[in-house]
């Protein structure tokens, strides 16, 4: 333990040697410059001389204590000032550089007017490493409320952006949706897109896009993961889609922020087909599948000539005729198309036409027929 003529020596220069700590961070740590005007400053210096003079009770002996780990008061007072560090947004780089200065600055004001009250030299030893434990507990204690601050912020925040893409996808008011919002301090973009991607390409996708895209849980969307990515349209939509190049993602269309729901059952639907990348290069396939039962009943109704032939003799009228419609009757496009010679879809067009006859030349039966087989059967 310190002598207590010591303690009593170094307890008068309290003051001096707090505003000495202060003046030493504010000078080495930049950061701090703002944090110690004004009656803020005069907060913590308080604080140092209150934690200095704790350290005082500890290094005396007066409350039984080991010296080397500060009171219960000074623990929580250094837990709190890490808390509210965070929500400064310092980092803790800052803040353990002010204490590593304080301790500097501490020992080298406190051990003068320690050797002043004939402090031995052993004993001096001994004091600067009561100092140093102490000034260790305190900022691992800064550190830990540092760190504690930042997960809790984290994890409110997440949680209040999660109820934006919720409000978004489950189709609640606009004044629901726009309250989430406000709530959360997200800025509100003009489009959102659905991007649907695996669980591990979420982190790369997230670390090339915009800083406010939404994580989001999509209704019926069980073993993949959606991103809202703010403001994807124009121009920026090409980056987007190179980003999500080679990735097995699905991308939808840029939506109003407000029809972000519309962006994501596009997109679900496509990736439900099978389909990746773009939606907007599967939207023939889209339109032709949006009722599938109705498209099954108008093949059914348009082949219904065919119904009689082996299913070999089918499957090679059907492509033929599919190809035919899609080439406009161009025999030459056909035959490439089909790798067969022209005469054998000459040939095949006969069998069509003896069996649908005029229809072949009629153009509602034409339209039929087209979005009937305009996409290659699933």
């Amino acid at each position: 333990m310190i002598p207590d003529v010591a303690i009593a020596e170094i307890r008068v220069h309290l003051p001096a040697v707090a505003d000495e700590v202060v003046a030493a961070i504010i000078a080495e740590v930049p950061s701090y410059d703002d944090a110690f005007s004004g009656p803020m400053g005069e907060t913590i210096r308080t604080a140092v001389q209150i934690a200095l003079g704790g350290f005082l009770s500890l290094a005396g002996g007066s409350q039984g204590d080991d010296p080397r780990t500060p009171a219960a008061p000074a623990v929580e007072g250094a837990y709190q000032l890490g808390r509210g560090e965070a929500r400064s947004g310092r980092t803790t780089d800052a803040l353990l550089s002010a204490y590593r200065i304080g301790a500097r600055v501490s020992w080298r004001e406190m051990s003068m007017h320690a050797v002043q009250s004939g402090l031995s030299a052993e004993t001096l030893v001994s004091f600067a490493e009561l100092v140093f434990a102490y000034i260790d507990e305190l900022s691992a204690a800064s550190v830990a409320g540092h760190t504690d601050e930042l997960a809790t912020s984290g994890r409110v925040r997440q949680r209040l952006l999660e109820r934006i893409s919720h409000h978004l996808l489950t189709g609640s008011p606009q004044e629901t949706v726009r309250s989430a919002a406000e709530r959360a301090g997200w800025p509100v973009p003009t489009t959102l897109t659905a991007v649907i991607l695996t669980e591990s390409q979420v982190r790369p996708v997230l670390a090339e896009v915009s800083p406010q895209t939404l994580q989001a849980e999509g209704p019926g969307l069980d073993d993949a993961a959606l991103l809202l990515v703010p403001d994807a349209h124009g121009r920026r939509r090409a980056a987007l889609l190179r980003t999500l190049r080679d990735r097995g993602a699905v991308a939808g269309p840029a939506r109003p922020w407000l029809e972000a729901r519309a962006s994501y059952e596009r997109a679900l639907r496509t990736r439900t087909l099978g389909l990746d990348g773009d939606t907007d290069t599967h939207l023939v396939q889209l339109v032709l599948t949006s009722d599938g039962d109705a498209l099954a009943d108008l093949r059914a109704q348009v082949l219904a000539p065919l119904a009689e032939l082996r299913p070999a003799v089918v499957e090679k009228l059907t492509e033929t005729l599919r190809a035919w419609l899609l080439h406009q009757g161009r025999r030459e496009g056909v035959a490439e198309a089909l790798f067969v010679h022209p005469q054998t879809v000459r040939y095949r067009m006969g069998q069509l036409r003896e069996l649908y006859g005029d229809r072949l030349d009629d153009p509602e039966t034409v339209l039929a027929l087209t979005v009937a087989l305009g996409a290659p059967e699933r």
